[in-house]
């Protein structure tokens, strides 16, 4: 894994991370995290793919891990705080880091898969079209309107299941440990965060006339920011207003909110390079390894 780094628009620098293929790769992927965490809860997942042949980019958004220490000056108790222009030049930033993922590899396959936050932004920029993927992948997703989506505490159907304030997150009760002791990471609420004004910018649907790529939408079904209704929802506004023809839909019974994290997680890993090479063949199924 290296790093690497860009300003953005307002003079933030944001640190990204690449996890490079085994060998020559077949595509690249670029992966957006979620409210509150960061790139490097995700080095299993690039692992899972970087053993199936796919070279992997994650940035920490503004405000968030690596970046966020540089922005806020070393001061992780306003981790999660995006910082001048807010939610808009947060996405900005990141067409900004996808376009130099992008580049980086211009003959090869490009997917971006967004987790949670991050899959709301990616939907937000599929609306714009400024999402430049060939194929997108959704997890710990929603559909963002305000009855299919809950913006509320999250935890409070597994506050029972523990103390830290997590337990939404995955079954596996080290998941939850970590995060709260890991300094980079925050359970500080998303509209504390962010304010009224950009958590509504979070909401809408799947526009007309938006560039068609495969998508799948991998959901756990206990996940209480959407679960499965709020996917099925989602994936039939695709087919429907933005005439999609390649949506798959996956939901893991029992799981909560960060299926890459799960006690199944290597299921999901096996899922997600399976949907991958049954739309991008030049790589063979048997190439995955962990």
């Amino acid at each position: 894994m290296r790093w690497g780094e860009f300003v953005d628009a307002d003079g933030v620098t944001i640190r990204y991370r690449v996890w490079s293929a085994v060998a020559e790769p077949r595509g690249v992927i670029a992966l957006l995290h979620g409210v509150g965490e960061h790139s490097g809860r995700y080095d299993e997942t690039a692992r899972a793919f970087t053993a199936a042949g796919w070279e992997v980019w994650a940035d920490d958004h503004r405000g968030h891990g690596e970046t966020g220490r540089l922005q806020h000056g070393g001061d992780v108790s306003r981790m999660g705080r995006l910082g001048p222009g807010g939610l808009r030049s947060t996405v900005a930033a990141i067409e900004q880091f996808l376009a130099i993922a992008r580049a980086a590899r211009p003959d090869l396959p490009f997917v971006v898969l967004g987790h949670s936050w991050g899959s709301l932004v990616t939907q937000m920029m599929m609306n714009r079209g400024t999402c430049p993927a060939d194929a997108v992948i959704l997890t710990g997703t929603a559909y963002r309107t305000p009855f299919a989506m809950d913006g509320g505490n999250l935890n409070r159907k597994h506050a029972h299941l523990g103390t830290t304030g997590v337990e939404w997150l995955s079954r596996d009760p080290e998941v939850a440990r970590a995060f709260v002791a890991d300094e980079l990471c925050t359970a500080t609420p998303l509209r504390t965060l962010f304010g009224l004004p950009d958590t509504l910018r979070l909401l809408g649907r799947p526009a007309p006339g938006i560039a068609v790529v495969p998508l799948l939408i991998a959901v756990g079904s206990d996940d209480t920011l959407g679960g499965e209704r709020s996917a099925r929802a989602l994936a039939q506004a695709y087919v429907t207003r933005s005439h999609f023809t390649d949506v798959t839909v996956l939901v893991y019974p029992g799981a909560r909110h960060e299926i890459l994290n799960e006690t199944n997680r290597l299921e999901v890993q096996g899922d997600l390079v399976e949907w991958l090479d049954q739309r991008f063949a030049s790589a063979a199924r048997d190439s995955f390894a962990i």
